[in-house]
């Protein structure tokens, strides 16, 4: 039903701006979801912005050496504890379709003292890497951010390796539940 109430074009929008406006202060969402032995592991600008729902890292097996996707990486948490669970040898690929984020997860990975992390700015519907190039996909809220969420997912199946996983934690809803100005409304789309 979403499809026919507003434009892919126009909720990214929303999306971007709610984002954009993020103030940088949601350490106590780090504080709920995470220990206090991973979060002595991340720097303060990655606490800071922690927009996750859930600690999904605990079910994640990511081995050392592994390449992984974090699909909507925000300020970088979920990117650095997955770069340092990966190891040197190991690489992940931070993807955000804001700057600032990308920014903030690549300064987070500096502050961190880790080199296997490289951003890509890019949208979540059309990953630009090659098929079958990564061992696990990670994302913590942030499909539900896309009109495409079919498209979200089959372009993580596609980039994965045979044997890859996808571990993500997501908000659900059926939109037959909603009324159109509830479905047509930013806060609706931006989380």
């Amino acid at each position: 039903m979403s499809r026919d109430l507003m434009r892919s074009d126009e909720i990214k929008a929303f999306v971007r701006d709610a984002y954009r406006a993020v103030n940088g202060s949601t350490t106590r969402v780090a504080e709920r979801l995470y220990s206090a032995e991973e979060l002595a592991l991340v720097p303060e600008s990655a606490r800071n912005g922690a927009l996750g729902l859930c600690n999904h890292l605990r079910f994640a097996r990511i081995e050392p050496g592994a390449t992984v996707l974090d699909l909507g990486c925000g300020s970088g948490i979920d990117t650095i504890l997955a770069a340092q669970r990966a190891g040197p040898s190991g690489r992940v690929i931070a993807l955000d379709f804001l700057p600032e984020m990308l920014e903030q997860t690549a300064q987070a990975a500096r502050e961190a003292g880790l080199g296997n992390v490289d951003t890509l700015e890019a949208e979540m519907e059309e990953i630009p890497l090659p098929d079958a190039s990564v061992d696990v996909v990670i994302s913590n809220g942030v499909v539900n951010l896309s009109p495409r969420k079919a498209r979200v997912l089959a372009e993580c199946a596609r980039v994965l390796r045979p044997g890859g996983e996808l571990c993500v934690s997501d908000l659900t809803i059926d939109e037959d539940d909603l009324p159109p100005e509830v479905l047509t409304h930013p806060a609706a789309w931006a989380g």
